[in-house]
């Protein structure tokens, strides 16, 4: 009786997850990286405060998800694969960076991100040898995919013991498309309603359903597309009211689908006049109604749940769309990272190095707009919007303009190109990808409260979460930095943990924190 009535109750209000501890899709509960809980852990180590650590195998940037005493894991393995590597963005197959400092010799990698405009920092230092460094394995991976065999999974761990309770085939095959050496063919996060494990793989075009015994209730077949410059793909799937929903811009023709959660049978589908896009959806709930907000590097578009109609539509600067959206009752925070890189567009002529490098600029590149020595603004930069709930109709800002009916305000070159901003009791976090750059901003207003360097830390692409008045981010070497909540930057530590890759953002539920690397999930107690 009380398990019927609190599925009615979770339809009515059509929220998820179902357990007050579970952690059920990418950044838990509303999507905003918040935990509530009393007794998480403050600080860890290699040694210090694990409860279990499993190899999952394979290569996936994921995050795990937790439903009960379940944890859910998805990967993609082939014999030989190579593993993700850090630093993404730089060189092309076979080369590495082709240069550093702008105004260098000619060559070199000019665009930044995949899809960039021609352009970007050239060469090596000045008066450099043309063409940069000779680079290392890895890059963009454009063209026709890998000759592997590929084995896409879904794992479920016991949440007790990191054991391996079932593990479900959801797809085999040869990827139709390459991805970025820094990227994995697994990289879009599950999303669970307490009964069923929802998952999408967009490398192989598959969306999938399974119980939580594993077994396969669905499975359909939504197309694998070629993604800008090869960079692969990353959205990750969200569900509400019935509906599984589906982001997938690429470069031949991108759609937004919503999917009968049920059956798997398709609802709706809108086109999208977008290119490729890695931001996941976010369901917003307003103080006026629940829309689906989806990020873009030409618009921001909030898209009615039931029908698929624009609600509303913002210009958004160009840029790429990584990061996804953040809101409360009242206002919606989003912007494109990635300026430099340009809009959408397809990428920069080849640039003057030597055969292997990405394709970049001309020769001499010109500036891509980044920070001295960055890559065409890969580490951030586009415009933050603030977004007053109820908008309606064509919301972007006139030239010149900085707000207007539903725009509360906007800040130029504030946004994240990668991890999400976090919304915690008033202030908006801000982590840049390069350098260890974190800002915090007044949510009303817009005014910078400050904008400080983490001693020590690398880049950052998974997502922030908060718990206990502190603000924390993982690096992708592994070190969690730990601040103070509010307006005034406050290092209260930090927790290293291994030599593993970390882009996957963590999870949080009953006492625990999931932390995922390259080749080991961690339970942090």
């Amino acid at each position: 009786m009380k398990k019927r009535l609190l599925a009615a109750l979770v339809g009515l209000s059509g929220a998820y997850p179902v357990f007050g501890e579970d952690w059920a899709q990418f950044r838990g509960p509303d999507a905003r990286g918040i935990a509530s809980e009393a007794s998480l852990p403050l600080d860890w180590g290699p040694e210090k405060n694990i409860l279990w650590k499993a190899t999952v195998g394979g290569a996936a940037w994921s995050c795990p998800i937790v439903i009960g005493n379940r944890v859910i894991v998805t990967t993609a393995v082939a014999e030989g694969q190579p593993k993700p590597r850090s630093g993404g963005g730089f060189g092309g197959p076979g080369g590495g960076p082709g240069g550093g400092r702008p105004g260098g010799a000619p060559g070199g990698p000019g665009g930044g991100r995949p899809g960039g405009a021609p352009g970007g920092p050239g060469g090596g230092r000045p008066g450099g040898a043309p063409g940069g460094r000779p680079g290392g394995p890895g890059g963009y991976g454009g063209g026709k995919g890998p000759d592997k065999e590929y084995t896409w999974k879904v794992i479920c761990l016991d949440r007790a013991t990191g054991k391996e309770t079932w593990s479900a085939v959801a797809s085999v095959g040869k990827p139709k498309y390459n991805t970025h050496a820094s990227n994995t063919f697994a990289t879009e996060t599950p999303v669970a309603d307490g009964e069923r494990i929802y998952t999408w793989f967009g490398a192989a075009g598959v969306a999938i359903t399974h119980d939580l015994a594993g077994k396969e209730l669905w499975k359909v077949d939504l197309g694998a597309y070629p993604t800008q410059m090869g960079w692969g793909t990353a959205s990750s799937p969200v569900l509400y009211d019935g509906k599984l929903f589906i982001q997938c811009d690429n470069e031949e023709k991108s759609f937004l689908v919503a999917l009968d959660a049920r059956s798997g049978k398709e609802i709706w589908r809108t086109a999208r006049s977008e290119r490729t896009n890695w931001s996941t959806p976010y369901l917003w709930k307003s103080k006026v109604r629940s829309e689906l907000v989806v990020g873009g590097s030409q618009k921001l578009r909030s898209y009615d749940p039931a029908t698929g109609k624009v609600l509303w539509e913002l210009a958004a600067g160009g840029g790429q769309a990584n990061a996804s959206p953040v809101g409360d009752a009242e206002t919606l925070y989003f912007g494109t990272g990635m300026q430099g890189g340009g809009g959408g567009g397809r990428g920069g002529p080849p640039g003057g190095g030597p055969p292997g490098g990405a394709p970049g600029g001309p020769p001499g590149g010109a500036p891509g707009g980044g920070r001295p020595g960055g890559f065409g603004g890969f580490g951030g930069g586009g415009t933050l919007f603030a977004i007053k709930a109820g908008a309606s109709g064509d919301i972007s800002l006139k030239e010149g303009e900085t707000s207007s009916d539903y725009v509360a305000w906007s800040v130029a070159k504030a946004a994240p190109a990668a991890a999400s901003p976090l919304l915690v009791e008033g202030f908006l976090y801000l982590f840049e990808r390069q350098g260890g750059l974190v800002s915090c901003l007044d949510a009303k207003t817009g005014k910078v409260q400050f904008k400080e360097r983490l001693p020590g830390a690398k880049a950052i692409w998974a997502s922030p979460w908060s718990y206990a008045g502190k603000v924390f981010a993982i690096d992708e070497e592994g070190t969690t930095h730990v601040l103070k909540a509010g307006p005034g930057f406050k290092v209260l530590g930090k927790n290293p943990l291994s030599t593993d890759v970390y882009w996957s953002t963590p999870a949080i539920a009953g006492g625990n924190l999931f932390l995922r690397g390259v080749d080991n999930l961690f339970c942090v107690k």
